[in-house]
């Protein structure tokens, strides 16, 4: 969630050494001994590919019961994943515009009647489930809606202004959301509760847990050892650069700093570099087996930052090529599969321009289509312990990338130009025995020890050992 551009000042890192020797979690105030998070990874969380669904907006009608008759569609597409944005009824006191911030949170344990009932949410996990897809639910635990029962019977479970009622998130703009005190045990106790029932009583498969830096990292760590008890889930929470949460708590984070990097070539400002940089940056900041969830676009870059075309011009789907080979997990935020260019309101009903007889439609969905696919086939490319190491390659221009992702026999080379003009490059792979397939026509070729690559504008080519 995220209404304006803030700066998440006075986050406490934990030392990432600390964390590869392992270092020892308190045991749970209710006995549960913590987990470590890479421990406790679901086996079907390291080839996956998120896809982020704004319901609201995903149809006409705005029903639970659009998505699961598309899940079909988004099979066929590849997605492994289903991240539902916030399902619960919103709050009416202090909404902003007419429909209000899906993170505005009435009641933890219901459904927002605009959305559907009960039955449709389990038909959607149950046809999910039964496509051999995961669906895992937004949380929001660091604040709820003014109007929530907890706010009005409860003040002492929250943040309050001098005259003793709960206020909002100190340092944000979020007037619609009050902010929750965890030094109160009953609300912890109540905030856990309302995240097991959603596991026990319609088998949801894990949370992306929205303002993750705003929560204690203790409460953290017993909610996910209590889940993990009840079965395997997947977490990943919106922060960055807290390394302490990834130790027991968290698989994955955001991967903001790849995104910063993405809109500085998508503006022209980026340089080969920063890739460099934040590649370098991102190995030593992630305990072993944990990764960044990687992204070009989401609900809040979306509405608060850009279009595609506004951040990346014509180099969108080049770019996101990227979060589907480095280290991490990619995204897909609905819409991105056919190129949308649409903002969405974020307080309002706003339909997603889908338009799938368009050529850019179908075209969108072809290339997302392919490269879900070539990650699905390359262990390499996997997240966490799942995927393969990268090791970058030198190249003599300033607008090319070259680098590969390898596991075992498994190995993928990739070469992106990460600008809107032609570039040329003298690649040097090193000695390479074997023949790979190459992406663009499935052709079987020998990787010279240097080669020279000319790619288009926002153009890129890749190898790998199984066919695409």
């Amino acid at each position: 969630m995220r209404y304006l551009n803030k700066t998440l000042a006075a986050i406490a890192t934990l030392a990432v050494s600390a964390v590869l020797l392992g270092a020892c979690a308190p045991a749970s105030s209710n006995g549960f001994k913590a987990q470590s998070s890479v421990s406790a990874a679901p086996s079907w969380a390291a080839k996956s590919v998120i896809y982020e669904v704004n319901v609201r907006d995903y149809s006409a009608e705005g029903k639970l019961t659009a998505v699961t008759a598309d899940i079909p569609r988004l099979k066929k597409l590849g997605i492994d994943i289903l991240w539902l944005m916030p399902i619960y009824p919103i709050g009416a006191i202090n909404r902003k515009g007419t429909m209000g911030s899906p993170y505005s949170v009435q009641d933890y344990k219901g459904i927002n009647p605009d959305l559907g009932n009960a039955a449709d949410l389990h038909s959607l996990i149950d046809t999910a489930h039964a496509a051999g897809m995961h669906v895992v639910l937004d949380w929001v635990a660091n604040h709820s809606a003014f109007d929530n029962s907890w706010a009005l019977n409860h003040k002492d479970w929250y943040n309050q202004d001098a005259q003793g009622n709960p206020t909002w998130p100190a340092g944000t703009d979020w007037t619609d959301v009050a902010d929750l005190n965890y030094n109160n045990q009953d609300m912890r106790a109540a905030m856990l509760d309302a995240m097991k029932y959603w596991v026990t009583t319609f088998g949801i498969d894990g949370y992306r847990c929205d303002a993750a830096w705003g929560v204690d990292t203790a409460f953290w760590e017993t909610a996910a050892t209590q889940l993990r008890a009840i079965k395997p889930i997947w977490m990943v929470a919106e922060t960055q650069d807290q390394a302490d949460l990834l130790a027991n708590a968290f698989q994955a984070d955001y991967g903001w700093h790849f995104k910063d990097m993405l809109y500085g070539f998508g503006s022209g400002t980026g340089q080969k570099t920063d890739f460099s940089m934040t590649m370098n940056s991102q190995a030593a900041a992630y305990p072993a087996g944990t990764y960044p969830m990687l992204f070009i676009t989401n609900h809040d870059e979306n509405s608060w930052t850009g279009s595609l075309s506004t951040q990346f011009g014509k180099g969108a789907k080049t770019l996101s090529v990227l979060t589907f080979t480095v280290p991490g997990m990619p995204l897909i935020y609905d819409g991105q599969e056919v190129d949308s260019n649409r903002r969405l309101a974020f307080f309002e009903k706003d339909l997603i321009d889908w338009n799938f007889a368009s050529a850019r439609s179908k075209t969108a969905v072809a290339f997302y289509t392919k490269l879900i696919s070539l990650r699905h086939k390359n262990p390499s490319l996997w997240a966490g312990l799942g995927g393969g190491t990268m090791t970058r390659y030198k190249n003599d221009a300033t607008r090319i990338v070259s680098f590969s992702r390898q596991k075992g026999a498994n190995k993928v080379y990739i070469a992106l130009n990460i600008s809107p003009l032609a570039a040329t490059a003298n690649v040097q792979w090193g000695k390479d025995a074997k023949s790979y397939y190459r992406y663009s026509d499935g052709k079987l070729v020998k990787m010279p020890a240097t080669q020279l690559v000319s790619l288009k504008p926002w153009g890129f080519e890749i190898y790998s050992t199984v066919k695409p």
